[in-house]
């Protein structure tokens, strides 16, 4: 029960809400910031989102699509409260679908501390995909039986479920102006011919291109991709679905899989997973222990620990931990347990 009510008074960390001005209107801007959609503004749904909105953050931030099930990851997401700046809610009213009548959507803008984030990142091993991020062109033709057509700027609403998808990813796609060489470029895309599209997109910069073509089948819709960096094909994929515009996202998660891929860099080594033998010394008393056992269950990379026995130098502890000891000492509390002498086998921990 002790152990249970430290942990609680240790989760419980308080959060500010943003000041603004009359009349502003509440954003998510930048790489740490997102937005939640949330069905009241109650504490326990906040909590929720704010788990959902730390995943969608380091998945911008890394690039990886998977980062959520990562090792670690999701006990990060349970204490996503601790790594929050502030957040801040917006009403959004809109049209029921059903009625006709006036609908509203509460969105939840969550803004989290960069510094905080970064060190999950490091401590779990996840990759970094630095910032500023190439935008590249997108080049997608779609045929709904008419024949293709290019979409280029003045189109840009057809392809909005692929533009919005690259931002939720992390990064932008551009459009072409849609001159007349352009639009008369969707046979090449068509063909797959790379090289004329790389002439095209000359213009445009970075020397990125993605290419599309969307078209009827089977009952639903079906996208061939690929995405060219510097006049080199580093993907190709396609994507089915009933739905034209998930079949469509499709095209940004593939671009952003392959400048993760050539672009990210991976975070400091943090070890190889395993059991560990460390020396904690410091515990005095049954209070130390306490302490001690409810940071150690806050450490999301701790699995389990196991004490193993008293000396005159301290208490001796086997931790299995999810990476290896490198990570375990980013997630610790120095206010609570600092790390002493690198070599000493077993590793030496000083309760403070």
């Amino acid at each position: 029960m002790r152990v249970g009510l430290a942990l609680a008074c240790l989760l419980a960390a308080g959060v500010a809400t943003a000041q603004r001005v009359e009349g502003d209107v509440a954003r998510a801007e930048g790489a740490y910031e997102v937005e939640v959609p949330v069905r009241n503004q109650g504490a326990a749904e906040r909590n929720t989102a704010f788990a959902r909105a730390l995943s969608q953050v380091l998945g911008k931030i890394s690039g990886d699509r998977s980062a959520a099930a990562r090792p670690g990851v999701g006990e990060e997401m349970r204490r996503a409260s601790e790594y929050v700046r502030s957040y801040d809610y917006r009403q959004d009213e809109g049209i029921s679908d059903v009625s006709g009548a006036p609908s509203y959507q509460t969105t939840l803008i969550v803004r989290f501390d960069q510094d905080k984030v970064d060190g999950i990142m490091s401590a779990l091993g996840l990759p970094i995909w630095p910032s500023p991020r190439p935008k590249p062109v997108l080049w997608l033709a779609i045929d709904d039986g008419k024949g293709p057509r290019l979409v280029g700027l003045q189109q840009g609403a057809a392809a909005r479920a692929a533009l919005d998808r690259a931002q939720a990813r992390g990064y932008r796609l551009g459009l072409p102006a849609g001159s007349a060489a352009e639009m008369a470029a969707a046979g090449a895309i068509w063909r797959g011919d790379t090289a004329a599209i790389a002439r095209l997109s000359s213009r445009y910069q970075p020397p990125m291109q993605l290419l599309g073509k969307l078209y009827r089948n089977k009952g639903g819709w079906k996208a061939d991709w690929i995405f060219v960096d510097r006049g080199r094909v580093l993907s190709r994929w396609s994507t089915e679905n009933s739905d034209a515009r998930r079949a469509m996202q499709g095209g940004a998660d593939g671009a952003a899989d392959a400048l993760v891929r050539r672009y990210a860099k991976q975070s400091p080594g943090t070890g190889t997973p395993g059991t560990y033998a460390v020396l904690v010394t410091g515990i005095d008393s049954a209070d130390d222990y306490i302490r001690l056992s409810a940071q150690l269950q806050k450490v999301s990379v701790v699995k389990r620990f196991v004490p193993v026995r008293a000396t005159p130098d301290g208490l001796e502890l086997m931790l299995e931990l999810s990476t290896g000891m490198s990570g375990f000492k980013r997630l610790i509390d120095d206010d609570v347990l600092v790390s002493g002498d690198s070599d000493a086998v077993p590793q030496v921990f000083q309760l403070r």
